[in-house]
């Protein structure tokens, strides 16, 4: 039997676990605040900002909120960044990308001090985490790790297969994965558009991870049995539905279903579980910045 994990369990637990640190920074007069800036009219931007907002009010985490017209010259977002890093009461930074053309989407990132840098994209908090000595783990690598201890898969000498290598998904989890450490040591393969015979890599792997962008790029017949699938792909496909379409995963999930161990559905697996991290590297600022110590999940 197949086992369909549950992303939005999972994170519905962590964010219930972070609440005694929330409560012990309360008690010490420090209420956590994330800073989310939108500089963008795109729909999903909108409303992945609302949904992270939405959160911070559910576990008491002080949600502020940016807006700046995307056609605004550059400088005014690089200018809300200062304003933001130098504001006592705001503990993590968070910039909805895309941002537009005319933005130096590298500069942004730089800008953003790394110790309220809650993605962990930061050059600083990139460099530590490949040495080892992470401040924050970015959220979607650090949730698919959480999501493979929530289903018993220890990382310890398996092979595991990354589909893709974005500097958000791809780079950073191989690297996680590979490191002397809890959630580690496994031996790790980083595919992407110009490996040949993808097939040949992911039918070897006890845990294969796709974040490459391509509908159901992975299938079944790719697949070795007992295999454990994390599927990072959200994409729109056209369906004959009210909406005229339908989300889809980077993995073909009912043939891979009847290879996988356990898998992860799109939606409801990956996504819950970004959201939960922003909330856990938020708390982890806050502690940080305050010195007031905390025991996070």
């Amino acid at each position: 039997m197949t086992e369909i994990i549950d992303g939005t369990a999972v994170a519905a637990e962590i964010r219930a676990d972070l609440q005694d640190a929330i409560s012990t920074l309360t008690d010490a007069g420090v209420t956590p605040g994330l800073a989310t800036v939108l500089m963008s009219d795109d729909p999903a931007s909108e409303t992945y900002v609302s949904m992270k907002q939405r959160d911070c009010e559910e576990v008491g985490i002080d949600g502020i909120h940016v807006e700046l017209d995307p056609e605004a010259p550059a400088e005014e977002l690089y200018d809300t960044i200062d304003d933001l890093n130098a504001d006592p009461e705001v503990h993590g930074i968070l910039v909805q990308m895309p941002v537009p053309d005319h933005v130096d989407t590298r500069r942004v990132l730089r800008s953003i001090a790394p110790e309220k840098d809650a993605d962990g994209f930061h050059p600083e908090n990139v460099g530590r985490l490949v040495a080892g000595d992470a401040r924050f783990k970015p959220c979607t690598p650090h949730g698919i790790q959480k999501l493979l201890e929530s289903t018993g898969v220890d990382t310890e000498g398996k092979d595991v297969v990354v589909v893709g290598r974005s500097d958000i998904v791809g780079k950073p989890l191989a690297n996680l994965l590979i490191q002397k450490a809890e959630g580690g040591n496994a031996t790790v393969t980083v595919c992407h558009s110009r490996t040949k015979d993808l097939a040949a890599k992911t039918e070897q792997a006890d845990v294969v991870v796709a974040a490459v962008g391509v509908p159901e790029l992975v299938t079944g017949e790719m697949l070795s049995k007992g295999v454990t699938v994390i599927d990072v792909g959200v994409n729109r496909v056209e369906a004959d539905t009210e909406k005229g379409y339908e989300l889809v995963g980077d993995v073909e999930f009912e043939s891979a279903k009847e290879k996988a161990s356990a898998i992860t559905p799109v939606p409801g697996g990956v996504g819950p579980m970004t959201r939960a991290m922003l909330l856990y590297n938020t708390v982890k600022a806050a502690s940080e910045q305050s010195g007031v110590d905390v025991d996070l999940p």
